[in-house]
């Protein structure tokens, strides 16, 4: 018995200094957070410094709130990122910065679509544009890493190191078989030729039509592309193409030899070039400053007229949603808020969604209408403005977008899963039920495939949603149905091609939808505020998911796939009619 209690004893005493241990980590934890959230010192810029950029790091629309980043976890490494808002501010206020005499530019994977990165690439162009000097260096030059590098006076890389120049591609990942095996059967009732958004579920390769419209695409993003390498570098484009199409550069001294960088040189030989320009002594240190910690000084007066910049990111979802997508109840709660404010004289609202639930896109599109009414509302494009994305845009007095951005797509569908097969077959579940009405069940019953007078009930819906959507984009854009029908079958366009087609009014980053409503409003001086605001660090730590915390800690581990998996989440999670792109584009 003695023995017994000295067990039990033992045990209590080891759980709780466990518990003490867990405690205190916990508490010094939430301090560190706490002081981490509460010190927004300056760093301090030495004079005749560098700012350092690297870029590679995750990169929102908006930087947040978060409470982690001055941590490094096992595994995880450094926690910082950089908003695109904040790397082109920050790269525009370094142009001024009489301290900032260059930029080191060390970029390697820039994960970032094509129409931001154009935005930071546009920056580094301009921010030479004041004598300035960038000097390129990396081990190794993805693509997207090696196009914003091509703006530098001089280009350089490690000579064991790699630089890829092969063309763009895009790639669709297929699962109809695999849901075949799981014994899932993916019921489709859409509208639109080129609404490709189901087509990962009911197909294992790429429609025509589909074909048809991402090689088009792609091909105008490649031009583009092409265009301002040859301008960085002074290479024809015909020379480029010759390059790509044969694969000709594969190490560090094809490289050279075709004029894609000025010399191969290590790290230290290139901090000894940088010595150089700044008319620094080998033996010291260069002063420098890194992109992620550079801050400018901000201007806390609130008074006077105001241009409200309104962010809209991610899926849209019906009412609420949450950080990183478009709740349809809380952006029109912004734009109504914005509407009444007599400071706020004009609207930027700022769009970079796939698209989502076509009534949340529809609810928000009655609220821009609105505001167009009591003053002015431009919209300004990023990666992806397409479907509901594209909805939620085209009541705006003008729309601009990036060559690159991904737009259109203007089409609906409603995807239905029948997992019979799954649950009779593969389990041995079966469901029976009773009802009330001849159609109780209809969209919700998952055990059994749609009935043709179903299916009829649905497609008669999705047909009435898209003559809705082109019947908006007709009034909103001042063209016939017709013709918007015409450009509309859920294409996508990239902004270059969606201007030629009337769907966009300009070429421009958030700047020129900036400068366009300040324009209209008749405003000469102004404050740009961003909306909506930022939440509280803590409270955002408080109120993050456990699904979010679970993608994030399995992030690493998923790499690439970790879209696929997201992807198929979110069609599966969304209800009712869908007015989405038809998947997530990664350009390689």
């Amino acid at each position: 018995m003695r023995s017994f209690f000295k067990y039990v004893l033992a045990t209590v005493t080891g759980t709780i200094i466990v518990f003490a241990i867990i405690l205190i980590v916990l508490i010094g934890f939430i301090t560190a957070t706490i002081s981490s959230m509460g010190s927004k010192e300056e760093v301090y810029v030495p004079s005749n410094a560098v700012l350092y950029v690297s870029l590679n790091h995750h990169i929102p629309e908006r930087t947040s709130s978060n409470p982690w980043e001055s941590m490094n976890l096992p595994g995880y490494g450094e926690m910082k990122s950089l908003g695109l808002n904040d790397i082109l501010s920050r790269i525009a206020a370094a142009k001024e910065d009489s301290r900032i005499k260059g930029i080191y530019l060390s970029p390697t994977y820039v994960n970032v679509g094509m129409a931001s990165l154009r935005e930071i690439r546009d920056a580094l162009v301009d921010f030479k544009s004041s004598g300035k000097f960038i000097v390129a260096h990396s081990d190794i030059y993805t693509q997207k890493a090696y196009y914003l590098a091509s703006v530098a006076d001089e280009i350089y890389m490690n000579p064991e190191g790699s630089l890829e120049f092969k063309g763009l591609s895009a790639s669709v990942m297929f699962m109809k078989e695999a849901l075949d095996k799981l014994g899932v059967e993916m019921q489709v009732v859409k509208v639109g030729t080129y609404k490709s958004a189901v087509e990962p579920f009911i197909l294992n390769e790429m429609s025509n039509a589909n074909r048809e419209q991402l090689t088009a695409y792609l091909e105008s993003m490649y031009s583009t592309f092409l265009e301002n390498v040859s301008d960085g570098r002074q290479i024809p484009t015909d020379t480029l193409k010759d390059i790509a199409n044969n694969f000709l550069i594969r190490n560090a001294d094809d490289a050279l030899h075709y004029k894609f960088i000025d010399g191969k040189c290590y790290k230290d030989e290139v901090l000894t070039k940088l010595k150089e320009r700044l008319d620094i002594e080998e033996k010291k240190d260069i002063p420098a400053v890194s992109l992620l910690d550079y801050n400018k000084e901000e201007n806390t007066n609130t008074k006077g007229d105001r241009v409200a910049v309104l962010y809209a990111y991610g899926d849209i979802v019906d009412g609420e949603g949450m950080e990183g997508n478009i709740g349809g109840d809380k952006l029109s709660r912004e734009l109504r808020k914005l509407r009444r404010d007599d400071r706020v004289k004009a609207v930027v609202l700022r769009v970079n969604s796939p698209g989502g639930s076509a009534l949340a896109s529809d609810i928000i599109a009655r609220e821009v209408a609105l505001t167009k009414k009591v003053k002015p509302i431009t919209v300004s494009m990023g990666d992806y403005a397409a479907s509901g994305g594209y909805y939620i845009s085209t009541m705006a007095d003008s729309i601009f977008a990036e060559k690159e951005t991904l737009t259109g797509s203007i089409g609906v569908f409603g995807l239905i899963p029948n997992m019979q097969g799954l649950l009779n077959n593969k389990l041995g579940i079966h469901v029976d039920e009773v009802k009330t009405g001849k159609f109780a069940d209809l969209m919700t019953s998952v055990d059994r495939p749609l009935t043709e007078e179903e299916k009829a009930i649905i497609q008669a819906e999705v047909n009435r949603i898209y003559d809705t959507f082109t019947t908006k984009v007709a009034e909103g854009r001042n063209m016939d149905v017709s013709a918007v029908d015409s450009i509309g079958q859920g294409r996508v366009w990239t902004g270059s091609q969606a201007l030629d087609r009337g769907l966009v009014d300009g070429i421009g980053n958030l700047d020129r939808a900036i400068q366009a409503a300040a324009a209209k409003a008749k405003l000469k001086e102004y404050r740009i505020m961003y909306y909506p605001t930022l939440k509280d660090p803590f409270a955002s730590l408080l109120g993050t998911s456990k699904e979010r915390i679970r993608m994030w800690m399995l992030g690493e581990e998923l790499g690439e796939y970790r879209q696929h998996i997201e992807q198929l989440r979110t069609v599966l999670k969304s209800s009712g009619i869908q007015a989405r792109i038809p998947y997530r584009i990664e350009i390689r």
